[in-house]
């Protein structure tokens, strides 16, 4: 096994085994299976629970089994803010094995949009913004390059110094044309894809930059008092989650948009996971808006860790 190690007959995937083995090319797929899972009933799982422990700080535990394959477990995983506009995730993922569940996370959330993307953007989407930097943004480039050929990515942060030095990193390492611009609006205005990838707690994006076509990803929100987009923008977009129990309770963007009278539940299109399965309808026309709010869910790390401990070199 590449990279894991074995005490006690118990086998640890750390943050760098997780990195050589889980690619995009992997996780992709799998994840796409386990959401299709999901919403076919195939998967026991509860609400996430949170515990505060202080201003900008949670810890979350996520158990879930899935029925194929026949496994379960958890995530246990602190979210930490730094003070700047980032969070940082810690914990392991436990299957019969444990992982580091800040990689795994990064992973298979860029996995998850990725596969939304796939299935919900027009076919020749080129154009890609990201709003938010750091280990997500990064990894959202590396993972819908996988599923879309990206003639253009824009990038956006608060902080224009560290855009631009984000911007030109990623260049380099992917070969991909990426720069930085200075304002929100301007890296929408014209995108094909767009993903928030912030720490923001009210919205950075609103419907009104969004182009006609356009496909959302929503995922650095994950609790009920944060949103990156306003009610607009949920109210005008073809709506799709990735799971509707969870986005009823902790999705931050539409339960502002239901507050304030311009979405009902009715509103909820569905989930990706019926889209995947083909009993949805993704995007229903060219000129039609699609919106995919992440939450994330342990099916999705567990999937992972399962795929990973299953691998043999």
């Amino acid at each position: 096994m590449t990279g894991a190690v074995t005490t006690a007959g118990l086998r640890i995937w750390d943050a760098q085994a997780v990195r050589s083995a889980l690619t995009y090319d992997a996780a992709i797929p799998v994840v796409r299976q386990a959401m299709a899972a999901l919403s076919s009933g195939e998967v026991r799982q509860l609400l996430r629970s949170f515990i505060g422990l202080g201003e900008g700080r949670t810890f979350a535990i996520m158990p879930a089994a899935l029925d194929r394959p026949a496994v379960f477990g958890a995530k246990l995983v602190s979210v930490f803010a730094d003070g700047r506009g980032r969070k940082s995730h810690e914990g392991l993922v436990v299957l019969f094995c444990l992982a580091d569940a800040g990689e795994v996370t990064a992973i298979r959330t860029a996995a998850a949009s990725a596969a939304a993307t796939d299935a919900l953007a027009r076919t020749g989407a080129a154009r890609l913004a990201i709003l938010g930097l750091g280990r997500q943004a990064e990894a959202h480039i590396e993972a819908i390059s996988k599923v879309r050929d990206l003639r253009e990515v824009r990038v956006w942060g608060r902080d224009a110094a560290r855009a631009g030095a984000f911007a030109d990193a990623v260049r380099s390492r992917t070969g991909l044309s990426v720069t930085a611009y200075a304002g929100a609006r301007e890296a929408v205005a014209g995108a094909d894809i767009v993903c928030t990838v912030s720490a923001a707690a009210d919205p950075i994006l609103e419907g009104g930059w969004v182009s006609p076509g356009a496909h959302v990803n929503l995922v650095g929100s994950s609790g009920p008092a944060q949103a990156e987009a306003d009610a607009e923008l949920v109210a005008m977009s073809r709506f799709i989650v990735d799971h509707r129990e969870h986005v009823l309770v902790h999705g931050g963007e539409f339960l502002r948009a239901k507050a304030a009278g311009r979405v009902d539940d009715a509103h909820i299109a569905g989930e990706i996971g019926e889209v995947y399965a083909r009993r949805l309808p993704g995007r229903t026309s060219a000129e039609e808006i699609t919106v995919y709010k992440s939450l994330g869910h342990a099916v999705q790390d567990l999937a992972c860790v399962a795929w990973l401990d299953g691998r043999r070199d």
